[in-house]
């Protein structure tokens, strides 16, 4: 039990604090900056902030479901799309500084909270929790769509990562669906459209 609890805090703290890596080439990483104007610049890096807190959050929402996963397989898939999160972790964090912008400052509390979320989601059972899964990468892929209405045109290395983020939560939900994920009540479902605005406001700022 120590040793499982030392290897989950570290994956925490590199979270946090450690630059994240990619195996995947960063998408967009070959097109050619955008002439953007300031006010683009800082509109482009509060999104991609926010894109951030996002994988951050994902990060610690597979955490705790695969901490309270009971079937080795659903852990496997669990811990494979936790792997390319990792990746758009890494793809948000490097086109958030080439923007000349920063992460959000409240990492950790939203870390804490989405483990959290992913620990209780888990003990429902597994059904229930890749049904919750299931809705949260539907919801993610909703908000990258507007994010990609968002982002300057020119800007095509961070509409090029929000593309291929938004391809990724796509397969996410449908491996959760065919695990057996079952579909949540209307009211969770509005309660984490809640949450989730009020998290993407405050990243966009602060």
């Amino acid at each position: 039990m120590s040793d499982r609890f030392i290897v989950e805090f570290d994956k925490a703290l590199r979270t946090l604090f450690a630059p994240a890596q990619t195996m995947r080439e960063v998408p967009g990483s070959g097109k050619p900056e955008g002439g953007l104007s300031a006010a683009e610049k800082a509109h482009a890096g509060a999104l991609m902030r926010v894109n951030h807190v996002g994988e951050v959050c994902a990060q610690a929402l597979y955490q705790g479901q695969a901490l309270t996963c009971r079937d080795p397989v659903i852990r496997q898939a669990l811990a494979q799309a936790a792997a390319e999160e990792t990746e758009h972790l890494a793809w948000t964090e490097r086109r958030v500084a080439e923007l000349g912008s920063r992460t959000s400052l409240l990492n950790p509390l939203w870390y804490a909270g989405a483990l959290t979320i992913g620990i209780t989601a888990g003990t429902l059972g597994d059904p229930w929790s890749l049904g919750f899964l299931a809705e949260t990468e539907r919801q993610v892929e909703a908000h990258l769509d507007h994010h990609l209405n968002e982002l300057p045109t020119q800007d095509a290395r961070s509409r090029a990562i929000v593309a291929q983020m938004r391809l990724d939560e796509i397969a996410h939900a449908e491996t959760a669906a065919l695990l057996g994920a079952r579909q949540l009540p209307a009211a969770a479902i509005f309660a984490m459209r809640i949450a989730a605005r009020t998290m993407t406001r405050a990243a966009y700022y602060i």
